[in-house]
């Protein structure tokens, strides 16, 4: 018999690390016994019974199951196995092969931290980042309040989410997953049937500090970035538009599911007749919008601003003086046009104090 054992092509004695199939004869909360092929009685016990791929988790007599080898022999020469760590490997090998055939896996949101939530497929919990939240679930917050932006994110804990995973590794522990990457499969046909130029039509569905959000068609959302919302310098997106408007734009931009829309691409470009209307050296009345300390933006008309750099504004008497003592917001001023750029966007105005 010793020979016969010896004999690696009859039977294959395990080594610890290795995992073995069996079956169980006996199974209870904290403890499962194993018949290891006819080779040795195996126990699974306490913490080792834990199975992070699942398979495990409701076992019978009779069931068979594969565990990680820990002890050849233990203190009652039974052989000391894990569910733990075959359930380990079990779990990520799965992950890997459903990054691998990209399939869209449905989630549970169980934390949140400022960076995005804790979302657990299986039994493993993996990170789902702000940035891969679709707009639907993107925390929108004014001036990027990292408080807020937490309140609006621990709304969705004990939610279910549909995502992908977009990076995994068992070494690492690593698992990421992307709802914006699954929203995209979903709707590659309806944004397929979109190209830069088109225009749409929609309803304002959110309104930031950088812009405005606009719902068209089947569940599509454009941004309409602050500097494409009017021809004239806007400071407040809140100043020309409110939730529920409906407005007309022109699509500029398409990268995956991120799609840039513009108003003014739609609108007359007032700095095409700004050349007939106002020429250099022309005296107007220009209205102070906006002090920095390199100048005083000025509205020219509704349509066009300029700028009167901090060199521009002298004083024959006193020489330079502080902005504050030149001109406050809302003043209406006597400028000089120095120069206008039609196709820059760009006037330079000069203000001459104490004439």
């Amino acid at each position: 018999m010793e020979e016969v054992m010896k004999d690696e092509s009859f039977f294959q004695i395990p080594k610890v690390g290795d995992i073995v199939k069996g079956k169980v004869i006996s199974a209870s909360k904290n403890e499962v016994h194993m018949d290891i092929d006819g080779f040795r009685t195996g126990i699974v016990r306490g913490y080792e019974v834990f199975d992070e791929s699942g398979e495990y988790s409701d076992l019978t007599v009779g069931s068979d199951a594969e565990a990680t080898v820990l002890e050849l022999e233990n203190e009652n020469g039974e052989m000391e196995l894990s569910f733990l760590k075959a359930g380990h490997r079990k779990a990520w090998s799965r992950l890997d092969e459903t990054f691998k055939k990209r399939e869209i896996v449905r989630v549970k949101i169980t934390n949140a931290n400022k960076g995005g939530l804790m979302a657990k497929y299986g039994k493993i919990v993996g990170f789902l980042p702000v940035s891969q939240l679709t707009a639907e679930h993107y925390p929108r917050v004014d001036g990027g309040d990292k408080s807020k932006i937490l309140e609006k994110l621990n709304k969705l804990i004990n939610q279910d989410l549909e995502v992908k995973i977009i990076d995994v590794s068992e070494t690492d522990e690593k698992l990421i997953f992307s709802e914006k990457a699954a929203w995209e499969e979903r709707q590659h046909s309806t944004i397929s049937k979109y190209k830069v130029g088109d225009n749409v039509e929609g309803k304002v569905s959110g309104i930031v500090d950088f812009g405005v959000f606009v719902k068209f068609d089947e569940g599509l959302e454009g941004l309409v970035h602050i500097s494409e919302l009017a021809w004239q310098r806007i400071d407040n997106p809140h100043d020309i538009l409110k939730l529920g408007d409906r407005i007309k734009a022109e699509i500029i931009n398409i990268e995956g599911s991120k799609i840039s829309l513009s108003i003014k691409k739609l609108q007359v470009d007032p700095w095409k007749e700004a050349s007939k209307k106002y020429k250099v050296s022309q005296m107007i009345q220009g209205k102070v919008l906006k002090i920095n300390p390199f100048g005083l933006f000025v509205e020219v008309d509704k349509d066009i601003h300029g700028l009167a750099h901090v060199s521009e504004l002298k004083n024959k008497k006193d020489g330079k003086k502080p902005l504050a003592e030149i001109a406050k917001i809302g003043d209406t001023l006597e400028f000089k046009i120095i120069s206008i750029e039609p196709n820059e966007h760009r006037m330079g105005l000069s203000l001459n104090i104490g004439q």
